[in-house]
Order: structure tokens, then sequence, then C-alpha cells
């Protein structure tokens, strides 16, 4: 009988960079990093990640599965934070606090470089103030046209390419209110079709969706923006608010857990830009998620209630790079 060694050799490739679509099994030494490394194929499934260090719900937070951000949010009912923390695809790490502590942020980012953090609330003030994250510090910039609003939802690449939607200003019935950041100023545009507070959101400031939220009712509605007009598509299986959401464009999104009725503290969702399909359950259902970050083959989410929860889950379907070690 032949050997494994007869069969595929002993060899383990040698590259200065790891390959850029590897397949299921693959092995490779990283010369750059001097580790061995794998590739592991992952279909619809969850995964414990590292804790946050300040537990939390209605933080903000975007980014990638490995360089999010979460920032804000509250830890009680009348304790709202400024805490921000970093992630990097292992461990969460404190760093430079927002300087206006608020809950229910909307967000915009691809990874935890560049980073707009939107509006929100503490208490009974409700503010349109904006800042900005370039890595190391938050700074207050232009406020929205939109005063006294929270609860918006959001979708962009970077700081300087920011949507907001929908929302609640000062508490009262939702709003439809739309408004593009450039990187110096916002613009009111076209409103959404159906007004709502708290809905999800995806995307970028030219190719967004937006699904979910409440009026109430919590909806199941979703449209698609172009850039110029929101159009409704298909909804939602599951009518929810308060979820988790996270994608890089208007045609691939996730969303997770969030309140409904019935429950839908644990349900997901996966958006394929005609349809939405349900996937595999959180392990830990919750709701008023702190930051969904990252995309539809690689994404996370954190914190979240009943009761402010530092848990993370990681969220993979397809193949992921793993590094070995010898634990």
């Amino acid at each position: 009988m032949a050997t494994y060694k007869e069969i595929r050799g002993s060899q383990i490739e040698a590259v200065a960079t790891d390959p850029s679509n590897p397949v299921d099994g693959q092995v490779w030494y990283n010369t750059t990093s001097n580790v061995l490394k794998g590739a592991v194929l992952f279909t619809n499934t969850w995964s414990t990640g590292g804790n946050l260090n300040t537990a939390r719900y209605f933080a903000g937070g975007t980014g990638a599965q490995t360089s999010a951000l979460v920032f804000g949010g509250a830890a009680g009912p009348s304790e709202n934070l400024t805490v921000t923390e970093k992630y990097n695809g292992t461990s969460w790490t404190e760093t430079t606090d927002l300087n206006t502590g608020r809950s229910a942020i909307a967000a915009s980012g691809v990874d935890n470089t560049s980073i707009a953090a939107v509006d929100g609330f503490q208490g009974s003030t409700y503010y349109a103030n904006v800042e900005l994250w370039n890595g190391s510090n938050w700074t207050e910039t232009t406020d929205t046209n939109t005063t006294n609003i929270a609860a918006r939802g959001g979708a962009g690449v970077s700081s300087t390419s920011t949507l907001v939607f929908g929302g609640s200003i000062n508490g009262a019935p939702p709003t439809a209110v739309t408004e593009s950041w450039n990187g110096s100023s916002w613009t009111e545009v076209n409103d959404l079709n159906v007004a709502r507070r708290f809905p999800g959101g995806a995307g970028t400031a030219t190719a967004a969706l937006a699904f979910g939220g409440n009026q109430p009712p919590v909806q199941a509605d979703t449209e698609s923006w172009n850039g110029t007009n929101w159009t409704e598509v298909a909804n939602m299986n599951s009518a929810r608010t308060r979820s988790m959401s996270f994608g890089t464009a208007n045609t691939a999104a996730l969303v997770a857990g969030g309140e409904g009725n019935p429950s839908v503290a644990g349900l997901v969702e996966v958006w394929n830009g005609s349809s939405w399909s349900e996937t595999t359950d959180m392990t830990t259902p919750r709701t008023n998620t702190a930051t969904g970050a990252g995309s539809t083959t690689a994404g996370l989410v954190a914190g979240g209630n009943p009761s402010a929860t530092a848990a993370t889950e990681e969220w993979n379907n397809g193949v992921l790079t793993k590094t070995f070690t010898d634990s």
C-alpha cells in the first residue's frame, strides 16, 4: 500500500506572501512572518471570538473581521460609554475614547483605521454631532443636517464616504430622511420609501441596503440604494429591529439577531442581491448588538443584551487562512 508521503509528497511550499486563493487543505510556510499556515473550509459557521473588555449594547461599530472597531454604547440603563476598542481578529484592546459618550450610533468604515461615528443619544439628549476616527484618535467634525436624531442605519467604506438613513428625532415617530457625507459636509438626498428607526444597514454610500427597523410595527421591508434613489426589493423572512448587520455592497449582506414578533434574537439571514435566505443561527441570541463588521464571507458581532454582554462571535463562509501553533 502506498504511503501518504508517496501519494502527496513531503514538501511544504515556502512563500513570501500567503496565496490569494488557497484551497481547502492547502498548507504553506510564510517566510516573511515565519509561520506555518493552512486553508480550512468553513460553511455558514459561527465561532467564539475574544470578549470585549467592556460589556455593552447599542454601541457603534464597523470594520472587518480582523480589524473591527466598537465605540460608545451603554453598559446599563443610565450609563452611556465613551470607551473605544479595537479588534485584531483574536482580542479587543482599549484605545482612545470618543469625545461624546452616546448610544444608538450610526457608523461607516471597512477597517479600524477610518471610521465615522454619527448621531446618537445619551439619556433624553439626542445628538447630531459626528466624530471621525483616523486609526488612533477621534476628531469632532461637521454635524448632520438633521438635529437631535439617533437610531439611524449606516453604510459606507470610510470616514470620507458615508450614508445614514432613517432614525428617530427626539424619540418621536421614525423618519425616512437620508444624508450623504463626502468627508467635509452632509447633503440631504432622497428619503427612504418606508420611515423607520433602528434599521439594519450594509454596503457603501453609493450602493447601500436598508432593512428591518420599526415604525412600529417591526418591519421586514428591504430597500436598495443606487446613489440616487431607494428602491423596494424583497422582504426579509423575519421582521426585526435593533439587529446586527454587515456587508460591503447592496448585493451581499447579513442580518443577525434583533427583536421581532415572534422573537428573532438568534436568527440569521443572508442577502444575495435578490432575496434573503435563513442560515445558521448565532450561538448567543441577542438584540441591541454593539457591532456588526465584515462581509458575508468573514464577519463578526460583539456585545448586545438582554443584560449587557461582552460576547463576540465570528462568522465564516468560505476558505479561511489559519495559522498553525504548537498548542
